[in-house]
């Protein structure tokens, strides 16, 4: 539905480089990335705000490098939502079919359905002064919608608003999407919105694209080290191969003053990444799977989990979840921390 073939623009110093993606048809996809990735020059590309200097962008089959916004069939919801103050709510959903040239009556049906599927017709008669944020990102997005675009363009749509009510808009958005079946690329530094609505996701570093896949495998088997610590996993250590191991299709890998065998054929420097919430804390040595003896250092009730700060030769973080009645961890409490294989993830180099 959405392709970019090895687009490049410059802006400054800065430069999206070589941006190649697929997105499908009714698909939900998060634009993730730090600050200054490019995400919105990216998504200003895609709408036509921008015109990239190399490389093709097709919308549902066609190439629509050179086409201006308004032949694009896009749907665009920047991150201040750019509404007109001098109109009404009604005067700002209805502007996009103005621009096209849809009768009254037409117009008038599709403004009161889209109003109405968002919980926004009681808003029409209204300006913009005095209304919420979240107010503010409905009409946005009903501007958007009304014009039935191909694809919807969603920048940090709500990085303004508080956590419930962004939680809460997450979810509408979702199902507009669906309702919709539009295809949508959502603009986010944020891994709880991308897992509140994302089919996929891609994260983007200094222009260019680290890697694009769902969230599972994003969290699970990041291909680099700053993909892993994007990915807010706190056990990226350094590791070296020691040589094959006892079993078949394993080697041996040396991670501080600790040896264990893992699946894989690895040679060696390698980067261990150990997700926190993957990590066993035992007070016996009995249970199955990579057995590390460690002393905890540090703990931190975050409410839905505990986050325990462990020295087991090298620096390892883990979060548990301690059931009523479990001893209470303290520090330098000695404790086995226990990983299962596959719950390994190994970078090479």
């Amino acid at each position: 539905m959405i392709r970019t073939e090895h687009i490049t623009y410059r802006i400054g110093a800065f430069s999206l480089r070589d941006v190649s993606v697929d997105i499908a048809r009714g698909e939900y996809f998060v634009l993730l990335g730090p600050p200054g990735a490019g995400k919105t020059l990216l998504l200003e590309a895609l709408c036509g705000l921008r015109r990239v200097e190399s490389g093709h962008l097709y919308i549902d089959g066609k190439d629509v490098t050179q086409l201006e916004p308004r032949e694009r069939m896009v749907g665009y919801v920047p991150q201040d939502y750019a509404l007109f103050t001098h109109r009404t709510v009604d005067g700002n959903i209805r502007f996009g079919l103005d621009a096209q040239g849809v009768g009254r009556s037409n117009a008038n049906q599709r403004v009161q359905y889209i109003a109405d599927l968002l919980g926004i017709a009681h808003l029409l008669p209204r300006t913009i002064a005095g209304l919420s944020g979240g107010e503010r990102q409905r009409i946005a997005l009903a501007r958007a919608l009304v014009v039935r675009p191909k694809v919807l363009l969603l920048d940090e749509p709500v990085s303004a608003l508080d956590e419930s009510t962004r939680e809460n808009v997450c979810r509408e958005l979702r199902r507009v999407q669906r309702e919709f079946n539009v295809t949508t690329i959502h603009v986010s530094h944020h891994l709880e919105e991308a897992f509140s609505v994302a089919d996929r996701a891609g994260i983007l570093r200094d222009g260019s694209f680290q890697q694009v896949d769902t969230l599972h495998e994003l969290l699970r088997h990041p291909v680099n080290t700053f993909v892993a610590g994007f990915m807010r996993c706190q056990n990226i250590l350094p590791a070296h191969v020691v040589g094959p191991a006892d079993r078949e299709g394993w080697v041996t890998v040396a991670l501080g003053q600790q040896q264990f065998a893992l699946p894989g054929l690895y040679s060696g420097k390698v980067q261990i990444v150990l997700r926190p919430e993957r990590i066993m804390l035992t007070p016996t040595s009995h249970t199955p799977g990579i057995r590390l003896p460690a002393t905890v250092q540090r703990v931190v009730d975050r409410g839905v989990y505990t986050h325990v700060e462990l020295d087991a030769s090298f620096p390892l973080v883990a979060h548990v979840h301690q059931a009523s009645g479990d001893s209470p961890l303290a520090p330098k409490t000695e404790i086995t921390a226990v990983i299962r294989p596959e719950d390994v993830h190994v970078i090479p180099g």
